[in-house]
């Protein structure tokens, strides 16, 4: 990953991808969280892949929390980003406040939603190593989102203890990221949704288990292996004629000094990055 950034910015990173997919009605969109990689290390481990479609489009360092101190501030934890993402807007309005997903405020409607109801024809997706992201977050068949179906969904792995069952050193979430992206990019290649968001997690679990090191680095170098995975199923509808737009994030960063925990509103919590290889973007991308 190359060195030169550019500085933090605001981030509305789901209404980005509304304006995409709903301005232009041929455009395909594929989302990707890949969970707990502070900026620093990503920047320093080798992800050729990842590194491939920035030199396609951009990479920058974003920021996640809100305002720090201000009505807006906003936990520095997993799905509170995602909503943030998903939404184009801070917990003081999603309503999503930890990982328990009490009461999401579903008046602020998901990319995934303001699709369905702008092109009821749209295909969508998730590939996802959680199941809540769907049945919670995008709130699907629930009347608050006005009974939102999705065309194709794999997730609930995690749930599966005789396939997969959970170890110590949480090799069964390595397994079901692999799974994921394997069916993800299968589901790309063959079937070209419009809209796909593709959830990886083996990152933050080594993130927690060992901090920065050489786990977490082997962690990363996995997760550029799986979106090369997508990047190449992307590329092959490509060679199609059509337009496809690939945006890989983080949904927080670590804790310093060791990068295990996070949750706060330190600087190295709240920096994250955005990675991706559309075109014409704005100033504070690295292309």
């Amino acid at each position: 990953m190359r060195n030169r950034l550019f500085s933090t910015f605001t981030l509305l990173f789901g209404l980005v991808f509304f304006f995409h997919v709903t301005q232009a009605q041929q455009k395909k969109v594929v989302f990707v969280i890949l969970d707990g990689i502070p900026a620093r290390d990503l920047e320093r481990v080798h992800t050729p892949n990842l590194d491939q479609i920035a030199l396609q489009g951009g990479y920058a360092r974003a920021y996640t929390g809100g305002e720090a101190g201000g009505f807006s501030e906003s936990p520095t934890i997993s799905a509170v980003g995602y909503n943030t993402l998903l939404t184009g807007t801070w917990a003081h309005k999603h309503q999503v406040w930890g990982n328990d997903i009490e009461s999401p405020n579903y008046q602020y409607w998901t990319i995934f939603r303001y699709l369905r109801e702008a092109r009821p024809d749209a295909k969508l997706a998730i590939f996802s190593t959680w199941q809540d992201n769907r049945t919670k977050l995008l709130g699907e068949n629930l009347p608050q989102t006005n009974y939102l179906q999705l065309n194709q969904a794999l997730d609930g792995l995690e749930l599966d203890t005789m396939r997969y069952p959970h170890d110590s050193e949480h090799n069964y979430i390595s397994q079901i990221d692999q799974k994921v992206a394997e069916e993800a990019a299968t589901y790309l290649a063959t079937q070209g949704p419009d809209l796909t968001w593709v959830y990886l997690q083996y990152t933050d679990d080594m993130g927690h288990k060992f901090g920065r090191g050489p786990a977490m680095d082997a962690a990363i170098q996995k997760a550029d292996a799986q979106v090369g995975l997508i990047w190449q199923a992307i590329q092959q509808r490509q060679q199609k004629g059509e337009d496809w737009q690939l945006w890989v994030t983080t949904d927080h960063g670590r804790k310093e000094p060791d990068g295990k925990d996070h949750g706060g509103q330190s600087n190295a919590e709240r920096e994250i990055w955005i990675n991706t290889n559309a075109k014409d973007l704005n100033e504070r991308f690295d292309s």
